[in-house]
């Protein structure tokens, strides 16, 4: 579909999709063009290149520019930008219905980026895209926000600058949260990553990075609103943590965390931890990396950080690197575990 086809916009195409349709747009802008997806089992991706659906102040049911209530809806190829709505929660996809996974899609600009609501049966997968600029500046909106959904997988993305909210929040009751780049930059981010409510939740092989302007010392928080979630158990493993505030902490967890600690970097200072948890090879470091001015932390010949870690248990193990600037590639295995976001190839 799109302009000089019989259904020339993506709305149009929402009010005869049927369940199980594979829906394709042209590449383009399509300005004020907004819908909800009611149907099951759609596939919608933009070809040619990505679409760019600008809400230009108009809404879907007053919550963002697509609302989906479908299950296992796949979504490719898309970009959301400017969802504003009365409430001050427009989202670029306000998403209801039971699982959905979005590949190569574009989220700026908006009150939140994408606002998942609370779904017992929803799986929620996230890979190769793009958050940034989301945030109304209240505390309350965010770039990525997933309510108490099933499960929740991150992965090969770019979460950055989001406007006072947090970079990524999440009730899920699983979290999977590997090989991403979560970045303040000059914005003024809360938390880089918040799980408020716990939940069974590995973060590995993520460049996180608190900048100077953070309104919150932490980079990450478990379970600062009551572990309500079934399970307490937390994985923070090869992660490069990087805080340019003046002080931090780099993770928080709530009293009753099971929580684990291994094979870090922290560049910058601050404490690595309030709450207990278990910790392993984690390591502060100055230097040793490629370009860290450009948030490139690869690692140099002869940096500490080389055959320093130890081998986690395997679901907790960082087996992908990100890669700029969206992706992710394996990560290899070289004689001993490097610590860090990244293994030294040589």
């Amino acid at each position: 579909m799109g302009p000089g086809r019989a259904l020339e916009t993506p709305s149009a195409a929402s009010a005869v999709a049927r369940s199980g349709d594979r829906i394709e747009i042209d590449a383009g802008t399509y300005v004020g063009d907004t819908a909800t997806w009611t149907q099951d089992d759609l596939t919608i991706r933009g070809v040619g290149g990505r679409v760019h659906l600008d809400a230009a102040g108009r809404s879907a049911q007053g919550k963002g520019i697509w609302v989906i209530s479908g299950a296992r809806t796949r979504i490719a190829n898309v970009e959301f930008s400017g969802a504003t709505v009365p409430d001050r929660n427009g989202a670029g996809i306000r998403q209801e219905g039971a699982g959905l996974v979005l590949r190569n899609c574009w989220f700026h600009d908006n009150e939140n980026g994408i606002l998942a609501g609370a779904n017992a049966t929803s799986d929620i997968t996230i890979a190769g895209s793009r958050f940034f600029r989301n945030g109304l500046g209240d505390g309350y909106t965010h770039n990525i926000y997933i309510g108490a959904v099933r499960s929740f997988t991150l992965t090969g993305s770019s979460i950055t600058t989001a406007r006072v909210g947090h970079e990524v929040k999440s009730r899920a009751l699983r979290n999977t949260i590997r090989a991403n780049r979560i970045l303040d930059k000059q914005a003024t981010a809360s938390y880089s990553i918040d799980l408020p409510n716990g939940g069974d939740s590995v973060i590995a092989g993520n460049v996180i990075e608190q900048g100077p302007n953070s309104e919150n010392p932490v980079l990450i928080s478990y379970g600062a609103e009551g572990l309500s979630n079934p399970s307490a158990r937390l994985w923070v493993v090869n992660n490069t943590l990087v805080n340019h505030r003046g002080t931090g902490t780099y993770v928080a967890v709530a009293a009753g965390s099971n929580a684990h600690l291994w094979n870090n970097l922290l560049v910058g200072p601050g404490d690595l931890r309030s709450g207990t948890a278990q910790r392993t090879a984690n390591r502060r470091v100055r230097s040793g990396f490629r370009d860290p001015a450009a948030f490139g932390f690869r690692l140099r010949p002869g940096s500490p950080a080389i055959n320093r870690g130890v081998l986690p248990p395997s679901r907790a193990r960082a087996t992908y690197e990100f890669r700029a600037p969206v992706g992710r590639i394996a990560r290899p295995r070289i004689g001993r575990v490097d610590l860090g976001a990244f293994e030294f190839r040589g």
